[in-house]
């Protein structure tokens, strides 16, 4: 349907519109017409995806005279060919209808583990090796030896794609990360290469969140994108947590013993270098002594990791004199890895700021501030110099130098910790030392000031005035929409008892009440007995739901289960969950019925949906609570209230909230679809618990289903069965 919404004619390729996606586009063009960021909370099941692309790329084409781009952040592969997909029918019904005027270029762009088409790469493993594998068939000095030397192997996918030079390009059209393998297959280049080119030509660009929000992954791919770009961070919920990751470093002694072996390798390159080529190491040196850290414009394919410090907090200067020259570079190495050694070596917690850390690495080791930033840009320029091409063997002294920079750039919204073992397993040592971030809006400020509109979308973003004090920035929209609804098609319910009468919760001191486990057990053997298809249960941790299974298996109650449907369970293998996801979905669709177990914060929770058939009810075990004594949670927490003042109870509350959403969230994927909820713990019941969740499922949840005890939730379940 084509329609206007104020000044722009929008192109929505359905008959249909909901209410709520009319809205959403409303205050979306308020924003962009506002140049400002926003916050937008839609229903999940709600076409958020379409009505976004339909109305940012309609703006577009309502203003070819203010060209803008738009980059739009997933968080999964998954979740990337999904967008990609809804684009692809977007654009072919605006072309039928614009013809060429709306001919625009869309990538996805993700790693070489999913873009490469050369066979003997992909045979590595993981992705750090499949980039390694890829670096020594095309770094710039493998290409120049295998000129005289036919025996070294390149990629012919790269060579043809360089040869083809400023012809390498791709015609418009939407390109999945299928459609670019297939189309460097078809054309014999390069497709990981050629959509690194084509990001910055791209009217609309899909990637993952780290491509922004990581500064080593950033400082490469997303230096070029101009500030006229619309950015959408969607499914951004827990957009804070991605933000402090891609500003923490764990170091464990493996790394340590890592790091030690990779400086007695990198210094056999160096003596290497000094009796064949000591000209290169001279070169080098001189390069920093003039205060240029690398050489200019690498080689595309030269190009590794960025700095991982954010690229407004880099001073431009000469690299220090102490660490010009590559074996004085080593020795520093050496030193910083034999004093965090030392710091491993306690028997108690330790919790400092960087500038006392810093100061005692000094005092110590005898590095400086300074020396210590330049860490990694130093690292990365020696790599270079010395044609370093398996940097998968080098991770481990890569993570002490992101470790080094990171602590010597920053002196507030970090902590550094350290634990001599995990409280939960306090028998076997594992001493792990953290340089954690607890200021999510460092790492997402450059992003808020450096492009025009930045959204931030998702089925979750309850309670919405959180997110701007935890990121820091001023949105000039911020809107929760409810979900029109011609019939209920969910169900909501708080479950408080069992059948016994016994409250269920998984609050610390009830957690290992067998009564709780064996309520638990009841009702979810009450259910599978009358709900069709698939059932999915999430539990507030693995431990749990480890610790809940062999209860359930030692009293029978599994038996009892499997005798309705087959369980699967989410490990903490991909490769198993996947395989258990595949065959849940078998068992559904040959009408035998499942019952899958996940983990709230799991792999399951965030990215799978169970649509459809495959998911009638689902079973939130619990308040997904944080582990409240972890350190690294505390000195967040405390951080938050000193900064932001921010409560502790608000924010554990608020996030727990968001996830048991999320969870609960998967089982409704459009409108056409219906399911049951049901929230297992009697703290839900609580009026500053349950208003956290999102406006959309409070909207329906009654009165009378606020709590239930195990025997009452079965009766509505039977009447909702009927009602469908």
């Amino acid at each position: 349907m084509i329609f206007k919404l104020e000044d722009v004619t929008v192109y929505f390729p359905y008959d249909n519109i909901y209410p709520e996606q009319y809205s959403y586009m409303l205050e979306l063009k308020r924003a962009l017409d506002a140049k400002g960021h926003c916050l937008l909370e839609m229903p999940t099941g709600t076409g958020k995806t379409i009505a976004l692309l339909s109305l940012i790329t309609s703006y577009v084409l309502s203003k070819p005279e203010n060209p803008v781009k738009l980059i739009y952040c997933t968080r999964t592969v998954h979740e990337m060919e999904k967008t990609l997909a809804e684009l692809k029918l977007l654009h072919n019904y605006q072309t039928r209808h614009l013809g060429p005027a709306a001919k625009i270029l869309a990538i996805g762009l993700s790693s070489r583990k999913n873009l490469c088409v050369n066979s003997r790469v992909l045979a590595a493993e993981n992705r750090d090796s499949v980039d390694a594998a890829c670096r020594k068939r095309t770094a710039s000095w493998v290409r120049a030896l295998a000129a005289e030397n036919p025996n070294i192997e390149t990629c012919e996918f790269f060579e043809n794609y360089e040869k083809a030079a400023s012809a390498a390009v791709l015609p418009p059209g939407v390109y999945t990360l299928q459609d670019l393998r297939a189309f460097g297959k078809q054309q014999g280049w390069c497709p990981y290469f050629l959509a690194r080119h084509m990001v910055q030509f791209a009217n609309v660009v899909v990637y993952s969140y780290q491509y922004l929000l990581d500064p080593k992954v950033a400082g490469i791919i997303s230096k070029e994108m101009q500030k006229e770009s619309v950015v959408v961070f969607d499914e951004a919920h827990n957009i804070d947590n991605v933000c402090i990751e891609a500003l923490s470093v764990s170091v464990r002694r493996q790394t340590l013993e890592g790091a030690t072996r990779n400086l007695s390798r990198i210094n056999q390159e160096i003596e290497r270098f000094k009796a064949t080529d000591a000209g290169r190491l001279r070169a080098e040196y001189n390069r920093l002594v003039e205060g240029l850290a690398l050489r200019g414009n690498l080689p595309i394919a030269d190009a590794w990791l960025s700095n991982p410090a954010l690229p407004s907090d880099i001073l431009k200067e000469a690299v220090p004199g102490n660490i010009r020259r590559a074996e004085h570079f080593l020795h520093v190495l050496r030193r910083l890895v034999q004093y965090l050694r030392g710091r491993l070596e306690t028997e108690n917690v330790e919790k400092e700021g960087p500038v006392s850390f810093v100061a005692s690495i000094t005092a110590h080791a005898g590095i400086d501030q300074k020396t210590l930033r330049f860490c990694y840009e130093r690292l990365h320029s020696l790599m270079l110099t010395l044609e370093i091409t398996d940097t998968d063997e080098f991770l481990h002294i890569q993570t002490i130098c992101d470790f080094a920079t990171l602590v010597g750039t920053y002196t507030r919204g970090f902590s550094i910790i350290i634990e001599p073992f995990d409280e939960r397993m306090p028998h076997i040592p594992d001493p792990v030392l953290q340089l954690s971030c607890h200021d999510a809006s460092l790492a997402v400020k450059p992003v808020f000031d450096r492009f025009q509109s930045v959204v931030i979308t998702s089925g979750t973003l309850s309670p919405i005035d959180l997110y701007p004090r935890l990121l820091n920035f001023h949105p000039v929209v911020s809107r929760s929409f409810k979900m029109s609804l011609t019939r209920d098609c969910i169900c909501p319910m708080v479950l408080t008892r069992g059948s016994d009468q016994l409250p269920v919760s998984t609050k610390f001191d009830m957690r290992s009440d067998p009564g709780v486990a064996r309520n638990y057990g009841k009702l979810l053997v009450e259910m599978v007995s009358i709900v069709p298809d698939g059932i999915v249960c999430f539990f507030v941790s693995y431990s749990y739901m480890d610790e809940i299974i062999a209860t359930w298996n030692d009293s029978g109650i599994l038996k009892e289960i499997m005798q309705h449907k087959l369980v699967f369970i989410e490990t903490q293998d991909v490769v198993e969950t996947t395989l258990a996801l595949d065959n849940y979905r078998k068992a559904c669709d040959c009408g035998r019925g499942a019952v899958f177990f996940s983990v709230a914060r799991g792999k399951v929770a965030e990215g799978i949906d169970f649509d459809r058939h495959y998911g009638r009810l689902v079973i939130m075990f619990g308040v997904p609570f944080q582990y409240t004594l972890s350190k690294i949670l505390l000195a967040r927490l405390e951080y938050l209230r000193d900064t932001f003042q921010i409560k502790e109870g608000d924010f554990l509350t608020f996030d727990a909230l968001r996830q048991a959403a999320q969870c609960v969230g998967r089982v409704i994927r459009s409108k056409a679809d219906y399911g049951m909820m049901i929230f297992a713990d009697k703290r839900y019941s609580r009026h500053d618990k349950r208003s956290k969740l999102p406006g959309w499922i409070l909207s329906h949840l009654r009165d009378a289903h606020l709590n239930l005890s195990t025997d009452m939730a079965l009766h509505i379940a039977r009447e909702v069965g009927n009602f469908y």
